[in-house]
């Protein structure tokens, strides 16, 4: 019983005291009080951003950066640029009691110099990402993280009991974005692999999304690869990749840019990232 409260605690099941506010220490290390739930909020990375929306805070967003999009209501919101071009003249127009922020944002020191509450978050795994559902659900003063968790970790069970037992143990290269940088254990997507039953070709001592030779690729010989549609022209014409087995046997599964959008944000969608991935190991690999 005792544990089951802690963990309520932790993750905001219960609204927090407010009547002397709150202090929360975010991924930069700095220290932030609110001594009321944030009703006017601007959110500089789309997986924040969702995460608001998914706690039932949606309507208390005033700004967004370029990449938020889902769900679809905030793309009405004012866009206030992104990590390398933020618009901080026009965050501080908002008037926002609160800024959600990246920990790579470059502008979180001068923000806070012109008065503004800004709390870097960046959830990097999935561990991560249940901490900091956790945290918005404290800034925010709602109740939603622990339901929504469990809605997340449901939705993500019902994707592994979909993957057929011939997927178990595939090999698989998951490349993430042009330049051959690709997913490995340790990042939220290789765990999203992991937890499904799949083996990475990449060893995880090489960092959670490094940049691949394409000859170690080759060497390494997966049995599926995952790729997104602006990755995925000419991968078979690259030098030696026509040998590879995925290749050869058609096994590259090829998600859109709306599906890499969800695969690529630790936050709420995640059990529809598993669902994607999950679904491309049963079309490949089921009876």
């Amino acid at each position: 019983m005792r544990r089951a409260w802690v963990l309520a605690l932790l993750l905001g099941a219960c609204p927090p005291a407010w009547s002397g506010g709150i202090e929360l220490r975010d991924d930069l290390g700095h220290t932030s009080r609110l001594t009321t739930p944030a009703r006017r909020v601007v959110s500089l990375l789309p997986s924040l951003t969702e995460s608001v929306c998914a706690l039932g805070a949606c309507d208390r967003l005033v700004g967004r950066d370029r990449y938020s999009n889902h769900p679809a209501q905030v793309k009405a919101l004012p866009e206030v640029g992104g990590i390398d071009d933020t618009h901080v003249e026009q965050i501080v127009a908002l008037k926002p009691d609160l800024v959600l922020a990246a920990t790579s944002t470059r502008v979180t020191d001068r923000l806070r110099a012109l008065g503004l509450t800004v709390v870097a978050l960046e959830p990097r795994s999935h561990a991560d990402a249940q901490r900091v559902l956790g945290l918005l659900g404290r800034l925010l003063g709602v109740a939603e993280a622990e339901p929504l968790w469990q809605r997340i970790e449901a939705g993500a069970a019902a994707a592994l009991a979909s993957v057929p037992p011939a997927a178990r143990g595939v090999r698989v290269y998951w490349e993430v974005s042009s330049g051959l940088y690709a997913a490995s254990p340790p990042s939220f997507m290789g765990e999203l692999l992991t937890r499904l039953g799949a083996a990475n070709i990449l060893p995880a001592s090489l960092g959670p999304f490094p940049k691949i030779n394409p000859e170690f690729v080759v060497q390494q010989n997966p049995a599926l690869i995952l790729v997104g549609k602006r990755n995925a022209e000419g991968l078979a014409q690259r030098p030696g990749w026509s040998q590879i087995d995925a290749v050869r046997k058609g096994r590259i599964c090829v998600y859109s840019n709306e599906e890499g959008d969800v695969l690529a944000r630790p936050g709420p969608r995640m059990a529809e990232a598993a669902q994607i991935v999950a679904r491309c190991l049963k079309e490949k690999f089921g009876s």
